[in-house]
């Protein structure tokens, strides 16, 4: 299963959080959201859970997060393990560690903000470049 959604990048995105990633629907952003990599995120509570419950049954948690540039020539590649508990409308977390809250939406990432493309983050920094964010699990 595969879920699409997309987020702005704006000029206070630092991603120097060494554990940590988040997407926000947000429309604006201060400097201590060091993990923030994108905001006015359009991401779909109810599509997401969807997500997360087929992985559930299909016994397979694992994504790959891909994000990138609508021209697709910036790219970044990350794998994690999805949570379960995931139930947050405003705020989508990734995280290296296995805390988990509601606004976790996957544990066990290879990558946080500070270990993204820096030429990713450069293209996040100006409010009108827009990501693709893509989340598939690998069903068996």
């Amino acid at each position: 299963m595969i879920y699409k959604f997309s987020a702005y990048g704006h000029p206070n995105i630092l991603a120097t959080h060494k554990t940590t990633l988040e997407f926000t629907k947000d429309e604006e952003l201060s400097l201590k959201g060091d993990c923030i990599v994108g905001i006015k995120a359009d991401f779909d509570l109810k599509e997401l859970v969807d997500l997360i419950r087929n992985s559930n049954k299909n016994n397979d948690k694992k994504v790959t997060i891909k994000i990138m540039s609508k021209n697709k020539k910036i790219q970044e590649k990350m794998y994690a393990e999805l949570n379960p508990s995931f139930n947050h409308n405003k705020e989508l977390v990734i995280r290296k560690s296995d805390f988990v809250s509601d606004r976790t939406l996957a544990i066990s990432s290879n990558k946080a903000a500070f270990d993204l493309n820096r030429d990713l983050i450069d293209f996040l920094r100006d409010k009108k470049n827009k990501v693709s964010v893509i989340i598939e699990n690998k069903q068996k």
